[in-house]
């Protein structure tokens, strides 16, 4: 059966690999089969990151290098990245589900759905509680909005209730989930997302 295809995008800094690491930790505990593909401009660094992280195995990473904005890889010919994906799911056909990486891209970065079943982004409240009236494509037309670093909040004079009252309203209903990816905090909430919308159990 074929690997269901997520793919994660947002702004640099948003915690976009701290969320596949939480999300690999927590899926394991679940017992799922998961593998990785990411995207920079010329480099592997979050590849090599996560292949060091212990969380999986190395061989289930894959890097693409974009060589140029990295929605191109994702959006416009994600040609390379359904190749990785296909290589991943004949060499590990156990794989259940394969988290697609966008490099650090700014608020228009959207996935293509030849690419991906379903998408999230991730934005962080030390980006700004502004980020969701700036109504950005990726905010608008994600699958699932995500919430990082709601910890930093009271520090950066975020507010937060207010925040997700406009990403709400921009989304129009549609699903926003808060995380504090360093200490796990949502990520429960987001594997039964993933699971019931991808996965289908």
């Amino acid at each position: 059966m074929k690997a269901a295809r997520v793919g994660i995008g947002g702004p640099v800094g948003s915690g976009k690999t701290a969320v596949i690491e939480a999300l690999l930790a927590g899926f394991a505990r679940r017992g799922r089969s998961v593998s990785v593909i990411t995207n920079d401009l010329v480099t592997a660094e979050d590849a090599e990151r996560i292949r060091r992280s212990g969380l999986i195995d190395p061989r289930r990473v894959r890097a693409v290098e974009a060589g140029g904005c990295p929605h191109t890889v994702i959006r416009e010919d994600p040609s390379l990245n359904v190749a990785a994906a296909d290589d991943l799911e004949t060499v590990f056909p156990d794989t259940e589900l394969i988290l697609l990486e966008s490099g650090g891209d700014n608020l228009a970065s959207t996935f293509s759905r030849d690419l991906v079943d379903y998408w999230l982004f991730v934005i962080d409240v030390a980006g700004g509680d502004d980020i969701p009236r700036k109504r950005g494509p990726g905010v608008l037309r994600c699958d699932l909005l995500v919430v990082n670093k709601i910890d930093l909040a009271p520090y950066v004079g975020v507010d937060l209730p207010m925040m997700l009252k406009e990403a709400n309203e921009v989304r129009g209903g549609r699903p926003v989930i808060t995380t504090n990816a360093r200490s796990g905090e949502g990520i429960e909430a987001l594997m039964e997302m993933l699971e019931r919308e991808v996965l289908f159990v």
